[in-house]
């Protein structure tokens, strides 16, 4: 908690407010402690530290944090005194209120672009609302079905409420398009409409539920992460899928049948209109020269992969929603306490006994971290709001006045203390714990501002210098937190957590193709292709980001994230293509079987990766963060990419180049055309 007042320092009325908030907050349920830090060395500030039985966890602790508000009028601030409410658990109530709302908005606006495009794909009016019901209800049904998975041990993300949305609605309107599409072109054959989608769903049903299975198994494969960010993310999104999957192959089909042609009002689909389009000439030139396309798309993809030098990660930070009480308080502190503006390392040490009995350790550690290569600036028990103690003050103070965290904001009568040392004193319980034995240094890393990579790539070195530290004064144990070891653990365990989880994705991805396709040739350059795709949108991202655009680096949930998403959403349409054109090659030479299949299905596959895309473009507009924002452009790249190059010209040219062998071991590879 802080108080401050902007036109000067604290009065005596403000103190006297300011010890009637801490003393009703230490009374609250759920609060253990309150410790007051002291004034800022400008007096025009003062905080205290809340202490907490629960750190509130993804969601933060909207009661706990919003009784502590309340109590702010309670103690009755005189005119001109600001009380505002910080740190992490108030940041977390803060960002999960914030996000509760953009993930609001994010399903308002997902749905009304979804609709719009649908209208502009079918030009019909049922059509696109009878896509778009199971996407939605699916959605309905999954966050309620994720948060009674979550009582019984389902682990959850803080970020499954705002991408479950742009999944579920881009992935089930992708689903929706894949049998709509077909019932459209059987009935232009001249079935009927619900023998258009009995047929349509023998076909493409099967595509939905491997193309689901894909999405399902790539996403719980998250679980293996060391990073519990990933490992909540991953089983969630995968049962909202599995309840998209359920309603794509029951509901879908059902409304399909009970509106019929009505569905396409007012178009009239009827036998002998066109089935491919003009996506079967564009294959047809493809399969007649497929070394030129592959070379070009190879051409291309390199040049966007170039993109990847300069390539680093950021975003580690996750402060406060901008315009919360939260936001107010931190903005309070930076101005006023220069220490906290700095964003200081923490470096603990924990001694075996209090360390009262062997004060000269508190010397020697401040002395040698001074003298650390990696440090500088480095403040604590020794001087704790700008007033310097000898350890030989400190001992005598400890001894005069007992635990510093048990003294009220004024001294008591009889203390014959100077006031500014009885406020040092005070100001120490932020450096040394209660009982004794834990104390803590804040220190700036020599290397660089606190956030950049100089001195995130510090903090290796600066913990080691602890650990030497703590050696040399008799300390059990030592560990440093702060911004940049944050940055630096969050950086550690996703590299190594993609490293780990990537060739678990891909493995799983190519035995469900190898099982749909009966190929061990195909599924090779099919994950090979969007993983192509995934590096060049990496580097165009880079190269957007980064060398355009001016950030500090790509946050650090993108690499594996889009690789999740890359991996499992491109091989929706590889299933999609590649089981027409294993249907068309049992008739005709593969390159007919190619034109045809790209020519049928390059519509439905260019007008899902839009909706998709346009999902993900929306997250990242409406999402309201740097994070959302290179997340939902940077998917909506790879989607566009793998969509309109991917799956329709470089797929067909390595497939044409193959011949049969892409069908190698079963059968269909052995047949001569």
């Amino acid at each position: 908690m802080v108080a401050s007042r902007s036109s000067g320092p604290l009065t005596a009325s403000d103190e006297a407010a300011f010890a009637r908030l801490e003393q009703a907050v230490g009374g609250l349920p759920g609060v253990l402690a309150v410790h007051d830090q002291g004034m800022s060395a400008d007096g025009q500030a003062r905080k205290a530290l809340v202490v907490t039985a629960s750190n509130g966890g993804n969601t933060g602790n909207p009661n706990l944090v919003g009784a502590i508000r309340n109590s702010f009028a309670a103690a009755q601030p005189p005119p001109g005194l600001t009380f505002n409410l910080t740190g992490p658990l108030a940041q977390t109530t803060d960002a999960a209120s914030s996000g509760s709302q953009t993930g609001t908005n994010i399903r308002v606006f997902s749905v009304l672009f979804v609709i719009v495009l649908l209208f502009v794909v079918y030009r019909s009016v049922l059509a696109p609302l009878v896509t778009l019901l199971p996407a939605i209800l699916s959605l309905l049904m999954a966050g309620p079905l994720i948060a009674v998975a979550s009582q019984v041990g389902l682990p959850v993300s803080v970020a499954t409420q705002t991408l479950l949305p742009v999944l579920l609605l881009g992935a089930g309107t992708d689903y929706g398009l894949f049998l709509v599409y077909r019932v459209r072109e059987e009935i232009r054959r001249g079935s009927t409409p619900r023998d258009a989608v009995v047929t349509a769903m023998s076909r493409v049903g099967l595509s939905i539920a491997y193309s689901a299975a894909t999405v399902i198994a790539a996403l719980a494969c998250l679980v293996l992460a060391s990073f519990s960010l990933y490992q909540g993310l991953g089983p969630s999104l995968a049962v909202g899928v599995a309840v998209m999957l359920t309603a794509a192959l029951t509901l879908l089909p059902a409304l399909l049948a009970i509106f019929g042609r009505v569905l396409f009002w007012p178009s009239h689909p009827s036998l002998g209109q066109d089935t491919t389009g003009a996506w079967g000439r564009v294959a047809t030139r493809v399969v007649r020269q497929p070394v030129l396309v592959l070379l070009t798309a190879v051409i291309l993809f390199a040049a966007l992969a170039a993109g990847l030098v300069g390539f680093t990660t950021g975003g580690f930070a996750s402060g406060a929603p901008s315009g919360s009480d939260s936001a107010a308080g931190a903005a309070a502190i930076a101005a006023h306490f220069p220490i906290a503006n700095s964003n200081p390392e923490t470096l603990l040490l924990q001694f075996g006994v209090p360390i009262w009995d062997q004060p000269e350790s508190l010397s020697l550690a401040e002395s040698q971290l001074n003298n650390a290569s990696g440090l500088r600036s480095v403040t604590g028990p020794l001087d704790p709001n700008g007033t310097a103690l000898s350890v030989e003050q400190l001992v005598s103070l400890h001894a005069q006045l007992g635990p510093a965290a048990a003294l009220p904001v004024t001294p008591p009568a009889g203390i014959s203390v100077p006031t500014s040392a009885y406020q040092a004193y005070r100001a120490t319980t932020q450096f040394i714990s209660s009982d004794g034995r834990t104390v803590q240094f804040y220190g700036i890393a020599a290397a660089g501002p606190a956030g950049t990579q100089s001195a995130i790539a510090s903090i290796p070195a600066i913990r080691s210098s602890l650990e030497a530290v703590a050696r040399s004064v008799g300390a059990q144990d030592s560990g440093v937190i702060g911004l940049d070891a944050v940055a630096y653990d969050i950086n550690h365990y996703s590299t190594t957590d993609l490293l780990a989880i990537a060739p678990v994705v891909m493995a799983a991805l190519a035995v469900l193709l190898a099982a749909l396709l009966r190929s061990l040739i195909a599924p090779l350059y099919l994950i090979a292709t969007v993983g192509l795709s995934y590096i060049a949108a990496l580097g165009a991202a880079t190269f957007g980001f980064l060398h355009v655009g001016g950030d500090t680096g790509i946050n650090f949930v993108i690499p594996i994230l889009l690789f999740i998403f890359a991996m499992a959403l491109g091989e929706d349409y590889n299933i999609l293509l590649m089981t027409r054109v294993r249907d068309e090659a049992h008739d005709r030479a593969l390159p007919e079987a190619l034109a045809r299949a790209v020519g049928h299905t390059g519509s439905t596959i260019t007008s899902a990766g839009l909706i998709l895309a346009g999902t993900f473009t929306v997250l990242a507009i409406a999402g309201n963060s740097d994070q959302s924002r290179q997340l939902g452009f940077t998917i909506a790249f790879a989607v566009l990419l793998d969509t309109f190059f991917v799956r329709t010209l470089l797929v067909p040219s390595i497939a044409v180049l193959l011949g049969r062998w892409n069908w190698w071991p079963s059968k269909l590879s052995r047949i001569q055309r």
